[in-house]
């Protein structure tokens, strides 16, 4: 199932050019985002980041759409990414005032029983409810584009098929790690070697000058060819890893629903005498 969604996904970004947009625009972000945070600093940066995101969501429901209909054309697209902008948002906002609210009532019971949490708790809470709450509602977002659902029907349908098939989910998430370790690696190799001789000094730092290494260092070190050719390699990072993943979501999200739809026939239904099929 994984591998087929994988061919799937490469099969319609090669046939499909209009995938690629979500990938270019988002690429244009990152390299605007660091060059922001460069030039100004994280307060200007932060804000950017909450405008590109919407945006990048508005392309994204588009894309969804060019695939769900199976038509790359630009009226799809842009039909699609107003049709369902809300429609994924909604269940996103969903999710996460729902983990905010889990989080406070935590703080809260732990401020009532007089204890005060360290750090070492408080990251093993967050990772324990936030990794399966994510990994059950993954696919909402697909869920609620190819199958037209409202907000919480989207996220019972991902949480029904995760749940459901689990391993095959557990696989694709393997490979998509793979994924991305692959292009990062490649592309932090390629930045490496362009920026080698800016970089040679951090290999005669002793431990305490590695320790007290921050951000604006290295700012300083890798200079305004630094900058630049970062700015490139984050766009070439995003064009190939955000269409390509959400491709590989959106193929695997169809074979799993089908397969599920399937199992659902041989368990809660019968067909009658002349090849009806009906649902208890």
């Amino acid at each position: 199932m994984t591998i087929a969604a994988l061919r799937d996904a490469i099969g319609l970004l090669a046939r499909m050019p209009l995938l690629w947009i979500p990938g270019i625009i988002g690429g244009l972000f990152a390299a605007i985002l660091w060059i922001t945070l460069f030039v100004s600093g994280a307060f200007f940066t932060s804000r950017l980041l909450v405008i590109f995101s919407l945006v990048l969501l508005f392309l994204v429901t588009g894309m969804l759409s060019v695939m769900k209909n199976n038509e790359g054309t630009p009226r799809t697209f842009l039909e699609g990414s107003i049709t369902n902008f809300f429609r994924v948002l909604l269940p996103q906002l969903v999710i996460g005032f729902t983990l905010m609210i889990v989080f406070i009532l935590c703080t809260i019971t732990f401020a009532l029983l007089g204890q005060v949490p360290d750090v070492g708790l408080l990251t093993f809470l967050t990772l324990g409810i936030m990794i399966p709450t994510l990994m059950l509602t993954f696919f909402f977002d697909i869920a609620a584009v190819f199958e037209d659902r409202r907000v919480f029907e989207s996220i019972q349908r991902s949480v029904l098929l995760v749940s459901g098939h689990l391993m095959e989910v557990l696989s694709f998430f393997i490979i998509s790690a793979l994924l991305c370790a692959g292009v990062v690696f490649t592309l932090m190799i390629t930045w490496e070697v362009i920026l080698f001789d800016k970089l040679r000094p951090l290999m005669d730092f002793t431990d305490a000058q590695r320790e007290a290494f921050t951000p604006d260092l290295l700012f300083a070190m890798i200079g305004q060819d630094g900058l630049w050719v970062t700015a490139v390699i984050a766009f070439l990072g995003v064009l190939i890893l955000l269409p390509l993943l959400y491709s590989y979501k959106a193929c695997f999200y169809k074979i799993m629903a089908v397969s599920h739809g399937r199992i659902e026939q041989m368990t809660y239904g019968e067909y009658d005498s002349k090849g009806r099929w009906y649902r208890y």
